[in-house]
């Protein structure tokens, strides 16, 4: 492992977590939890599979992961984040609220993955009415399915589909995201390619966090 042989926290956390693609590794683990490797190659777009085995090295000799068998019977190995890794939230966090800026419209080539919704999701929205019933929606783009609940005041997010969902959203996830941060309303979302089944009222649940 490179350092920059600096007695300093900063340069100390880079010399673990500074090395291009480790962070998005962790991003995979805390939206997926347990994940073969497989699953992570398909949630890095344009990683090479040896840097990828590289990282995974490198992080589990950090301590930031670790690699556990899946249970029977399609036993298989999987990366699991330690509580170390799973620290980083926080970090990931900090970083995308920083980042918000340079997300006003993607770059001609940018990839996004319908699956990336869950962990903004969890960080960055809120419940709008933490006294009611919990309230559930799936959001669907192509053949991916995210699911959202927003319940006792917070916000929690997963992929997979949804049980008896309250509202369905159909269409791109960069879009449903606008309409979930309230930052289009659902005539525009709608104009723009959007379909929603159930109850439209149930999307009011969601909503960003108050800034800080």
């Amino acid at each position: 492992m490179r350092s920059y042989g600096q007695f300093c926290g900063l340069a100390k956390s880079l010399d673990i977590i500074g090395d291009r693609w480790t962070l998005l590794i962790v991003r995979e683990l805390l939206i997926r939890g347990p994940s073969r490797y497989t699953d992570l190659r398909i949630g890095l777009p344009g990683i090479p599979t040896n840097l990828l085995a590289d990282r995974l090295r490198d992080m589990e000799e950090a301590g930031l992961l670790r690699r556990d068998m899946s249970p029977a019977p399609a036993a298989a190995a999987v990366y699991v984040l330690t509580p170390r890794g799973e620290a980083l939230e926080t970090v990931i966090a900090a970083l995308g609220r920083w980042a918000a800026p340079l997300l006003e419209a993607p770059a001609k080539d940018d990839v996004f993955l319908p699956h990336w919704l869950v962990l903004p999701a969890r960080l960055y929205l809120t419940d709008r009415a933490p006294r009611k019933p919990p309230v559930r929606i799936e959001v669907r783009d192509r053949d991916q399915r995210v699911t959202l609940e927003a319940a006792n005041g917070r916000v929690t997010a997963r992929v997979g589909p949804a049980d008896k969902p309250d509202a369905v959203i159909i269409g791109p996830t960069p879009l449903a995201w606008q309409l979930l941060l309230a930052k289009i309303d659902l005539a525009h979302a709608r104009k723009a390619g959007l379909a929603v089944e159930g109850k439209p009222a149930a999307l009011k649940r969601f909503g960003p966090l108050p800034r800080q």
